[in-house]
């Protein structure tokens, strides 16, 4: 069995990934900014370089770590004000830098970083300015580190979610309204699940595809690519 560490545990997706690696029988090291929604291994500041240093020393010896700090916020770049606008990168950007950082400096034997990024960033949502900056820049920090790491067989991929009914999404999927437009913008016809998103974070974190670096996973109901027809 392997051990992984878990940032931003405590999110949706973060407790489902957390939930199926340990039934499984792996060893979880979770992290959280605090403990109203789960008792974390680690307390932690996920945009803290060194706080993610010493989170990544107190894991130990791990096979892989995934990244699932972010936010939301939904405004066109001009009523978005600098506060809101720097929260959003360091939320989803500066914390998968400090993870990538930190895994580059303790997994010298190699093993698998997932970061999260978001179909808003491959595909043009309107009023997704902020977000989308954040998580397109995930997205070049996971191409430029997989090459910059592949020599130490460090393996570094993202997954790319569509709407996802989380804590953090209620706003939209609680709305009858927006949550029947939402699932519409989804070639199949719904929104996801956290499980959706866990099956292909363990995935990409599993030892058995060690051939698989670089790589954005669009998990996303084919709202990034696909048109389906127009019902009748």
């Amino acid at each position: 069995m392997a051990r992984f560490l878990i940032i931003a545990a405590s999110s949706g997706i973060g407790q489902a990934t957390t939930g199926l690696l340990s039934a499984a029988g792996h060893e979880v090291v979770t992290t959280a900014r605090d403990s109203t929604k789960i008792t974390p291994d680690i307390i932690l500041d996920a945009s803290d370089f060194d706080a993610v240093d010493r989170a990544f020393q107190t894991a130990g010896d791990i096979q892989g770590v995934v990244n699932f700090s972010g936010s939301l916020l939904l405004k066109p770049a001009h009523l978005t004000t600098r506060e809101q606008y720097d929260a959003v990168i360091s939320a989803s950007l500066t914390t998968a830098f400090a993870t990538m950082r930190a895994a580059g400096k303790h997994m010298k034997q190699g093993g698998s970083v997932v970061l999260v990024s978001s179909a808003a960033a491959m595909e043009g949502l309107a009023n997704h300015e902020a977000i989308a900056a954040a998580k397109a820049g995930v997205i070049g920090l996971t191409l430029a580190a997989a090459a910059s790491y592949a020599g130490q067989k460090l393996r570094v991929n993202a997954v790319a979610p569509g709407l996802t009914e989380t804590p953090l999404t209620a706003g939209v999927t609680g709305n009858e309204l927006s949550r029947k437009v939402s699932e519409a913008m989804h070639a199949l016809g719904r929104i996801g699940t956290p499980g959706d998103v866990a099956r292909a974070v363990v995935f990409l974190l599993d030892p058995a595809n060690d051939w698989i670096t670089g790589q954005t996973l669009a998990v996303d109901g084919g709202l990034s690519r696909v048109r389906p027809k127009m019902k009748a």
